[in-house]
């Protein structure tokens, strides 16, 4: 299989999240290599997203399963001002990274590998941009048929690998006062936006460093025009955790917020997206044996962490090993900076075959 033919072909099929019809032409493809290469193949169908492709060599439990997505962030017709080219060992465009390189190296590897050390599991989801809302129940599912998920998201910059990662999830907090004409009648107003401004303090100091925990006032909103005290004022909170305890301490005190203002009243809603995918003991033992297996290449592998969440969350709680970040090494992803080094496409096409041929 040539590797850089076939990620060209992957970026210049542009695939964003929403539309299905685009990501279902990186599907078509997907399958066609797949079969090639021998797999059984099962399509999950969707309505509004992309399908699901599901590529298997060999069946039964205690397998191997590798996770990849095929939407990207990017819109049609982005290839017009950031194209596919190579450039001083650097390979750009649209979704190199994140992740149609991580497709390859999966395909690259099955390619390689004559006698699997136990049956393979290819499965490439269409939404994983948007939060897996059709994948995530499916991920989960083949995950506990298996012994061991590799997830071919990009490595981070210096090649580590993803061995935690942060969950977290979205909190809106609405305040609600009483409207009133701001000159004529304001004694008999409640500001929500007042009430807000005392509140967004509080919700900003459940941060704590230490234990991993951010917690991030990222929008709000409020009024309509200047003459009406506002009666309401809602703001979107970006939430962080490395442990499931902290997420339970945050919904604690968003569930306990106490309206300073007479008058006033405090909503909230949401829920955890993505749990977080801690570095606990599963993961050092699966971690340390591809160490082993990269020294036995000259290949180096560290370890490392990052506060973005991936559809390795959703594995992290079942009691199965998984380790992220499998893919191509590069930066700049969501960006028109989106760049990996062109030679850890085959580094790490050969890592990931070695891994399959020799899991234990």
């Amino acid at each position: 299989m040539e590797l850089k033919s076939l990620l060209k072909q992957l970026v210049e099929t542009e695939s964003p999240s929403q539309d299905k019809s685009a990501v279902d032409r990186v599907g078509a493809i997907v399958m066609k290599e797949a079969q090639a290469l021998g797999a059984e193949i099962e399509t999950v169908k969707n309505i509004k997203t992309g399908d699901h492709i599901i590529a298997r060599w060999g069946r039964g439990s205690g397998g191997i399963l590798l996770v990849c997505h095929m939407d990207t962030v990017f819109p049609l017709n982005t290839l017009s001002k950031m194209p596919y080219r190579e450039a001083d060992g650097k390979i750009f465009g649209p979704g190199v990274l994140d992740m149609k390189a991580g497709i390859v190296i999966s395909l690259g590897a099955i390619s390689r590998v004559k006698n699997p050390a136990r049956p393979i599991t290819l499965l490439c989801t269409s939404d994983e941009e948007i939060g897996s809302p059709t994948s995530h129940k499916l991920i989960e599912r083949l995950a506990k048929e298996s012994a061991m998920v590799f997830v071919l998201e990009s490595a981070l910059v210096d090649g580590s690998l993803k061995t935690w990662r942060k969950g977290g999830g979205t909190l809106w907090v609405k305040t609600k006062g009483r409207a009133a004409h701001a000159g004529g009648d304001h004694e008999k107003g409640r500001n929500a936006i007042e009430e807000m401004a005392h509140q967004i303090p509080a919700i900003q100091k459940l941060t704590d460093y230490a234990k991993g925990t951010t917690v991030s006032v990222g929008v709000i909103q409020g009024g309509t025009v200047s003459n009406v005290v506002p009666d309401e004022c809602s703001v979107e909170v970006d939430v962080r955790v490395l442990y499931p305890e902290e997420w339970t301490r945050v919904q604690t005190a968003f569930a306990n917020l106490k309206p300073a203002l007479d008058g006033t009243s405090i909503e909230w809603s949401g829920d955890l997206n993505r749990p977080p995918m801690p570095f606990n003991d599963l993961n050092k033992i699966a971690f340390e044996k591809i160490k082993k297996v990269g020294e036995s290449l000259g290949i180096e592998i560290k370890a490392g962490g990052t506060g973005g969440m991936s559809d390795a969350n959703f594995v992290a709680p079942l009691g199965i090993p998984v380790i992220d970040g499998m893919g191509a090494v590069g930066e700049g992803y969501h960006s028109e900076r989106e760049f990996m080094f062109a030679d850890s496409l085959e580094e790490r096409t050969k890592l990931l075959a070695a891994l399959l041929s020799n899991w234990e």
